[in-house]
């Protein structure tokens, strides 16, 4: 892994809001390169990551499936892809960001801001 990369890591997961974070090899099987948190710790950690990679894959799935429906001119670009997501339950937030080769998924704390 590239020091930039170690850094910018070090980085997010020392944010005082920050729980932990993944960092997932996409594949047939997600497997976890990374994690830094207790919460990614163990099994946790590989439900965690195994929901994540079915999350990404479900969104982009409805989307090839709403573009294939959609009725309007293609603009020449079949395609839509996942960039960003994020999912806000009462506890936690788990913002993923999917990669051609890698998922990273973060949970935070929003009420650590209070």
């Amino acid at each position: 892994m590239s020091p930039e990369l170690e850094q910018k890591l070090a980085l997010l997961s020392s944010h005082r809001t920050v729980l932990g974070y993944l960092l997932i090899a996409r594949g047939s099987q997600a497997s976890i390169i990374r994690h830094s948190g207790v919460v990614f710790e163990g099994e946790q950690g590989k439900r965690y990551a195994a929901v994540v990679a079915r999350i990404v894959e479900s969104v982009q799935s409805g989307l090839d499936e709403v573009r294939r429906d959609d009725s309007a001119p293609a603009s020449g670009d079949d395609s839509d892809e996942v960039k960003f997501l994020r999912i806000r339950t009462k506890r936690h937030e788990l913002m993923i960001s999917p990669d051609e080769r890698y998922l990273l998924a973060v949970l935070h704390d929003p009420a650590a801001f209070s």
